[in-house]
């Protein structure tokens, strides 16, 4: 089975070739005969009745400053495509929001990985909501009184932007620290949006566990470790990548959310577990897959890839 695949993503030009699952799902597709066709959020167009996308048809191989090869520049109906990835990273703001309206109206004739539907309305830091007795005591606030109070019930307490991704903007607030009312003064006056705040886990010092599902089952996970003085353990903050294995505790939580995240296809999804708690459920763009394929040999993206042409073949 030959298919049609379009990946919408940031520039795959300067991607880390080594790092990178988009990279990863494509070389595999490639490897497997599918066609490639690449694209950037800017150029996804809804025009008179179609949704069209200008980009290139391309090649991948892994090397490094060579790794892609783009054909000619060509307007495509993606309304005629069998694979659409979702793979570009938030910001969650209406741009992004806005090309899962237009990929929405092709899906799934055209299969969208994953379903845009559900990334709109199962953003990471929301989802987790759905779940209270697998998460550390969380609230999503605006009202700094809101925040004040969740910080004085539980003393340590981490904020973070409600819709940012890889680390960016997240604080550790001890007991002892005074500056929540500067941080909150900070937040407020760059975005409207609400705050998510949640009770600091001790546990992160061992490291934030990335479990990767593919189709609502676990395939295996990356530990990563937070540098020395740094409280986030995001691999694009320096984080340390280190193979580790599923706890009960993780594959109870995967029982949980697992049959949730493929009712709403939600093909790839990478799961951040810190000691025995859910933080969030990455929709998105997760990553982590080159990693625990290093790591263990676990070839994620074959698995993903297996999934995607049953569902074409059905």
């Amino acid at each position: 089975m030959r298919l049609k695949v379009a990946f919408q993503m940031d520039p795959i030009g300067s991607v880390n070739i080594n790092a990178d699952s988009s990279f990863r799902i494509a070389l595999e597709a490639q490897a497997r005969g599918h066609e490639l066709f690449f694209y950037t959020p800017d150029h996804l167009a809804f025009v008179e009745g179609r949704v069209m996308a200008r980009g290139f048809p391309i090649e991948v191989r892994r090397e490094q400053g060579n790794h892609v090869t783009y054909g000619p520049e060509t307007d495509v109906d993606l309304g005629e495509f069998d694979v659409v990835w979702l793979r570009q990273d938030p910001p969650f703001d209406m741009g992004y929001i806005t090309t899962t309206h237009l990929l929405e109206m092709i899906h799934p004739k055209t299969l969208v990985v994953n379903d845009p539907f559900w990334v709109r309305n199962s953003p990471e830091k929301l989802l987790v909501l759905r779940f209270p007795h697998l998460t550390p005591p969380t609230a999503i606030a605006r009202d700094l009184k809101t925040i004040r109070d969740f910080k004085a019930r539980h003393g340590d307490i981490i904020l973070k932007p409600l819709y940012g991704n890889g680390g960016a903007g997240v604080f550790r607030l001890d007991p002892n620290d005074r500056n929540l009312a500067s941080l909150h003064e900070l937040f407020t006056s760059m975005s409207r949006e609400p705050m998510i705040v949640q009770k600091f886990l001790p546990a992160v010092a061992k490291g934030d566990k990335r479990v990767i599902l593919v189709d609502g089952e676990p395939v295996g996970a990356i530990n990563r470790v937070p540098q020395a003085g740094e409280t986030r353990s995001n691999m694009h903050v320096g984080g340390r990548p280190e193979p580790v294995g599923l706890t009960e505790r993780d594959l109870e939580i995967c029982r949980t959310i697992g049959p949730v995240l493929k009712e709403k296809g939600q093909v790839f999804v990478g799961i951040d577990v810190i000691g025995d708690w859910l933080t969030e459920i990455n929709v998105t763009s997760p990553t982590g897959i080159q990693e625990l394929e290093r790591f263990d040999g676990t070839n994620t993206a074959a698995r993903i890839w297996e999934v995607i042409e049953a569902k074409r073949a059905g």
